[in-house]
Parts: C-alpha cells; structure tokens; sequence
C-alpha cells in the first residue's frame, strides 16, 4: 500500500497526468458527518468500475487502451490496495467493464470482449474472446459504459455520434442489451432519444433502469440540463435530438414535434455537470437514510464559461419520485481550478464506496464511522 500510494503522489508531484499538485488534497473534500474520503491507489486514467466476486477492483480506461485490476485486502477500517495488475492493453477506450459467472467483459468502441476466469488469472490474462463485434466504431459519444442486468443480459449504450443530430435510431443514441449467452447475440434496443448515457443501474426494489444522460452543448451556459431517467419498461423515448430536459425542444430537430410524446426525466441536473456514473446504496455501513438512494458522479463542465459539477451528488428518492439532489462529496473543484473528476462508483464488500477520478489518476475510498 505504502508503495501505491509514493507511486501515486510522485507521480502527481512530477506533473504526470493534468493533476500537478505535489498531493492530493482530499482534506478539501466536503462530506456530511462521520464520512471520511481516503486515497485507494494510483490507478492511470480510472474509470468505469466493476467488482469481482473475489474482492478484485476492475477499471476501464478512454485513453491508454488498458484494464486495470486492482486486488484488495481486509485491514483494519475497511479495505486496502494490495495490487495493482494490467489484465488488458491496446484496446481501443475500454471504458467498460461487467462481470459474470467469473468472466470480465470489457467494451471498446466497437466490440465486446471476454476474458475468462480473470480473478484467477490476474498475474497472467487470457486472450479475449470476442462476444459482439458489430457497435458502430464513430469515436464521437463511442466510448461506454456496461453492466448486467437483473434478466441476465449485457446493457449497452451507444451515444450520438455527434453533439446534435439525427441518424439511425436502432444503432445510435440508445442503450441496448445482449444476451452473451447466445451463440449469436443481438443488440436488441432498450431505450432510445438517449444522447449518451455513461452510468446506469437497477432499483433494488422495483428492478427498474435508471440511468444519467449527457444534454447537448452550445445552447448556452444554463441550458440544457443533463438528466436522472428511469425507464419503467422496455421501448420508451427519451427525446434526443428533438427534445432536451424533457421540456426544452431542439431550436433544429424540435421545430415538427417538440417535446410531446417523449418520457421526461425523473428529475434535470446542473446544465453540462457531465453526469456520469451512478449506483443505488444497498450497502449496510452507511446510514439507514441512505439505503436505495441514489449517488452520481458529475464529471465536470468542459464548455460552460464558469465551472459546474466536478462532485459527487446524492438523489434521494421517495418511491420512484426523486425528491431531492444535493451535494454529497465536494471539493474537488476550486473556484475555477479542478483538481480531481470523479467519473465511477462502486461498493466495496464492507459497505464503503470505491470513486473513480481519470483526471488525477485515482480511484477514492469513502467511508462512515459514527462518532
């Protein structure tokens, strides 16, 4: 762990990456009581997160073409790295990772693949099979997120291949899902008008999909927002390109429709806060009060003229009614400095939450001890 975490800061300290500080500076990290943030380890680019049933900490990557593998062990507290293994490289953006029945899946741009038996096979990684390789390969919006769902099938989105457009809606603009055990998968569309959803997951009660999307740019500084959806059932529309934040009609595509027909969102984030991961707690080290509620990685504004996002959001709901969105963990945007870009979250086995950061190269612990 001492060895991770010198890697990590020396790293940092010799400008490696776009965090230039000499460490990190989590002790500007705001948390409501009790809850503590804590360096993990260095892990280059971390983003989609996925653990195996081993106790093993897997993260995709957009640049750099690797997976990375992160082995934990028990320590006094909770949870530390032990050690970090490369399982995949010279991929194109393996930003995904899912895994089942002890194989690891990986998305790039175009195609899935699997690698069999990984925890078993950390310091030597088989070659992957390939499981779908027909996703369109545009680099625009190309790289994805992926997760099982509670029917067993692989869930894939594919964003817009563009800021603002129209094109195929069986292959763009969509999540769709795979049965991998078929001997020849289809990509059978879920959802559709989603314009490029980065983080999802399932109501632990209803079995419903909930997911975050990316609104348009160059509409201005507060418009559109990004967005919370649930898709209560297969075959919805969401909106994109004709409609925006359930409400806000395309000035192009929305001119003929608008917004009618369209399923709203379940609640409009901060306009270009880059909402991306999300995960329902089912955890038990965390108040009750936060059990089945909702946590959002908001990776940061990009084009917006005064910063937003760059944060760790808490959506608190009420049946399938969102009643709130407040701040959870911040700190890492300084006035109109950023230092960090949480991007992934995922429970550890005791109940904490491992948060990806792709900026500083890192990927956080957070826990809660009552006082």
């Amino acid at each position: 762990m001492r060895r991770i975490l010198g890697a990590a800061l020396a790293a940092l300290a010799a400008g490696c990456g776009s965090t230039a500080a000499q460490k990190l500076p989590l002790e500007r990290i705001q948390l409501p009581p009790g809850f503590r943030i804590e360096l993990l380890a260095e892990v280059p680019n971390a983003r989609s997160l996925a653990l195996g049933a081993r106790g093993t900490l897997f993260a995709g990557s957009r640049s750099g073409g690797k997976v990375h593998a992160l082995e934990l062990r028990a320590a006094p507290g909770g949870y530390s790295a032990s050690k970090l293994h490369v399982v995949a490289q010279g991929l194109t953006m393996p930003n995904g990772v899912a895994l089942r029945e002890g194989a690891l899946y990986v998305a790039e741009v175009s195609r899935i693949l699997r690698f069999e038996r990984i925890e078993e096979r950390l310091e030597a990684p088989p070659p992957p099979a390939v499981v779908y390789d027909r996703l369109p390969g545009d680099f625009h919006h190309g790289w994805k997120f992926i997760r099982f769902g509670p029917d067993g099938q692989l869930y894939v989105p594919v964003g817009a291949p563009c800021n603002i457009c129209e094109r195929d809606a069986e292959r763009y603009a969509m999540i769709g899902r795979l049965d991998v055990a078929a001997a020849a998968p289809r990509l059978e569309v879920f959802a559709r008008g989603v314009r490029n959803s980065v983080g999802f997951d399932w109501h632990p009660q209803s079995k419903e999909l909930w997911f975050t999307d990316n609104g348009r740019d160059w509409m201005g500084d507060e418009q559109p927002a990004d967005e919370l959806n649930r898709a209560a059932r297969p075959g919805l529309h969401f909106g994109f390109p004709d409609c925006h934040q359930g409400d806000l009609p395309d000035p192009e595509f929305g001119r003929a429709r608008g917004c009618a027909g369209f399923e709203p969102p379940a609640r409009k984030l901060g306009p270009h806060v880059a909402a991306l991961g999300m995960r329902f707690y089912t955890g038990a080290m965390f108040p009750p009060e936060y059990r089945n509620q909702i946590f959002i990685a908001e990776h940061g504004s990009w084009n917006r003229s005064k910063k937003t996002g760059y944060r760790i959001m808490l959506a608190r709901l009420e049946g399938s009614r969102v009643v709130s969105y407040e701040p959870f963990a911040q700190g890492w945007l300084q006035g109109e400095n950023a230092w960090g870009r949480p991007v992934d979250l995922e429970l550890l086995p005791d109940g904490s939450l491992a948060v990806s950061d792709d900026s500083a190269g890192v990927i956080y612990r957070i826990s809660y001890a009552a006082k």
